[in-house]
C-alpha cells in the first residue's frame, strides 16, 4: 500500500505541475505580448472556460490580446480567417494577434471544446 500511494502522491504531483503553472507569453506573426498600451488594442479575457467578450469587432492593424485569468492552461486557436496559434499559457500569460485584413476571423481553445470567439475585422 505504501507503495500505491506514494505513485498516487507522484502522479497528483505531475498533474498539477502542469495546470496553469506558465506564465509565458506567446506573441503571433505580427504582434507582440504584454498589454496595448496607447495603441488602441483589444483585450480579450479568458475566464471560467470562456472568452470574454466572446464576440468583439476591431480595425485591419489593431492588435487584440487574450489573458489568461483562469487556473488552467488555454491556447488560442484561428478556425478560419486568419492563421495563427499561439503555445498553451497559463494563468497571467497573454498572446497577441494584429490582423492584417478585413473579414470574420473564428478562433478556439483546442485544450476546452465549446471555448470559442469571433473577430469581426473591418
Amino acid at each position: 500500500m505504501p507503495r500505491l500511494a506514494r505513485s498516487v502522491l507522484l502522479l497528483a504531483a505531475a498533474l498539477c505541475a502542469g495546470c496553469g503553472s506558465s506564465n509565458s507569453s506567446s506573441s503571433g506573426p505580427s504582434s507582440s505580448a504584454g498589454s496595448s498600451g496607447s495603441s488602441g488594442g483589444a483585450q480579450v479575457t479568458m475566464r471560467n472556460i470562456a472568452f470574454s467578450p466572446k464576440e468583439m469587432t476591431v480595425k485591419v492593424g489593431q492588435k487584440v490580446t487574450w489573458t489568461n485569468e483562469d487556473g488552467v492552461d488555454h491556447n488560442v486557436t484561428a478556425r478560419s480567417g486568419a492563421s495563427f496559434r499561439s503555445q498553451n499559457f497559463g494563468k497571467g500569460g497573454t498572446y497577441s494577434f494584429t490582423p492584417e485584413k478585413k473579414g470574420k476571423i473564428k478562433y478556439v481553445c483546442t485544450i476546452h471544446p465549446g471555448m470559442d470567439g469571433v473577430i469581426i475585422v473591418r
